[in-house]
């Protein structure tokens, strides 16, 4: 969400060229799978969601098959939990797909540090035990500080330690595009 604290600097992905890439991810998720009755998406919350929605949604266009879509929320399973209290309050955590023995596709829009899909991964081994889990997400940023890679990628995105990616979804945001942003000093008066 951009805020006084940055300034846009140019439109990464329009509402056409997102739909295009999520046609050509379920396709590549198409080819890549054995068997579609063993697949199942787990969208990260927040916008992980609607992502593995509409690939579900354009497989079921494609092959006829809905693939299921579970939600994952990560919020208790951050290493940065430190800065919220010492003892969170553990909420149960049912995704709403089963995960024994399933081929998870795990999604999300940004891939940065890793450190969200680490927790993700803790998150979904607690659900049980899958055949295979596979990453899924809209932005690669770079910048890893942990050995995660996805498996498919809408679009590799290099960015500095000042820029962020904004992606909104209609669904969440009430606007469908990928912006690149700048954080900008507080007391900055550039025109």
């Amino acid at each position: 969400m951009a805020t006084a604290n940055v300034r846009e600097k140019k439109q990464l992905m329009s509402a056409s060229e997102m739909d295009r890439t999520l046609v050509r991810l379920a396709h590549e998720i198409l080819e890549k799978s054995s068997d579609l009755n063993r697949l199942a998406f787990v969208g990260i919350k927040r916008r992980g969601v609607p992502l593995a929605q509409r690939i579900s949604e354009k497989i079921a266009g494609l092959e006829g098959i809905k693939i299921p879509v579970g939600i994952l929320d990560i919020n208790l399973y951050r290493d940065d939990l430190s800065t919220v209290g010492e003892r969170p309050v553990v909420q149960e955590n049912k995704i709403g797909v089963e995960v024994a023995g399933k081929d998870i596709v795990l999604m999300d829009d940004v891939l940065y540090t890793g450190r969200t899909i680490r927790a993700a991964l803790d998150a979904l081994f607690d659900q049980g035990r899958a055949a295979r889990v596979q990453l899924l997400v809209l932005i690669d940023r770079g910048h890893r500080e942990l050995p995660i890679e996805a498996r498919y990628v809408g679009r590799m995105v290099q960015t500095g330690s000042r820029e962020i990616i904004e992606v909104k979804f209609q669904e969440i945001d009430g606007q469908e595009k990928v912006m690149l942003v700048e954080r900008v000093d507080g007391d900055s008066t550039a025109a």
